[in-house]
């Protein structure tokens, strides 16, 4: 199992905690969608977090969405997971390109700029939950950890990295997400904080040979830390031809037909794997039988 999540307690059951290596996903995120380094980070970030997410889910079907809206060049961010860690994204301008910040990082939150994070849960019920916030920072674990303690009500801290290679190829990734239950003590909550304090940042972990385990008994380690379970994680579209031949019928008899008219096959794109779907005039026909309205 190269990248996998694992999932904790301490505290005696005051604390839940999740932390993720993600190195290989981010890395076949990169590729597929053939993101700049900065696009890279961002969507790796949010990829992280969705996984962890995900698995906190109970239901089989149910799904999680991240999106990010900005006002910056990157424009957003979109990214879905599951409850078994198969998660899928992708950026609205994978290209976008930014001077370092003053920290000579990858200015993450420049390239999103102001805008909102959504979160939504679809539980199968007749409606998903959602919920927004105004991103903070725009550097994504920030933005997270307001969502917790804002929408959720759950006082959380949340740490993302991607670290890049010189080749701009992922070298490092991963975060973790540590949650207080209602019931944490002050003692506990003060403790929580003043570990925290010490770490400077995942990617700076993760470079020093960090893993998971690591990284949270590094944080929780003299709070009675219980890893839980170990969770695999991976880059996963669930896109097929017949899925998005469904897609196809959707648009209408009007649409399917003047694309037959012009002569000439379809190529459909899937946003989160960018897989292209051709589709020749013969299909397009069949398709349009299907069609009733």
């Amino acid at each position: 199992m190269s990248d996998y999540i694992v999932r904790a307690t301490a505290a005696k059951g005051q604390i839940r905690a999740f932390a993720a290596t993600t190195r290989e996903l981010v890395e076949e995120a990169r590729q597929a969608h053939n993101t700049s380094p900065i696009a890279t980070a961002a969507l790796g970030r949010l990829l992280t977090a969705g996984s962890m997410m995900g698995i906190m889910m109970k239901g089989e079907k149910d799904l999680l969405t991240l999106q990010i809206r900005g006002a910056g060049p990157m424009g957003g961010l979109t990214v879905t997971a599951d409850h078994t860690g198969n998660v899928k994204g992708y950026v609205i301008h994978p290209e976008v390109m930014l001077p370092p910040n003053d920290q000579g990082k990858l200015d993450v939150g420049n390239a999103l700029g102001a805008g909102l994070l959504s979160v939504t849960r679809d539980l199968g019920l007749k409606e998903p939950y959602s919920s927004q916030t105004a991103l903070q920072t725009g550097e994504i674990a920030d933005d997270l950890t307001y969502y917790f303690a804002t929408s959720e009500q759950v006082p959380s801290c949340v740490g993302l990295g991607v670290l890049m290679t010189k080749e701009n190829t992922v070298k490092q990734g991963g975060g973790f997400i540590i949650q207080l239950l209602p019931f944490a003590e002050e003692e506990t909550i003060q403790k929580l904080e003043d570990h925290l304090k010490e770490i400077t940042s995942v990617t700076d972990l993760l470079d020093q040979g960090y893993t998971p385990e690591t990284i949270l008994e590094k944080i929780l380690g003299d709070m009675d830390l219980e890893i839980n379970e170990k969770i695999p994680t991976r880059f996963f579209c669930n896109c097929t031809k017949e899925r998005v031949e469904k897609a196809l019928i959707s648009i209408g008899k009007k649409d399917i037909r003047e694309m037959i008219e012009d002569g000439e096959s379809i190529e459909v794109n899937c946003h989160f794997c960018n897989k292209q779907y051709e589709f020749t005039v013969e299909e397009l026909e069949e398709i349009e039988k299907k069609i009733t309205n």
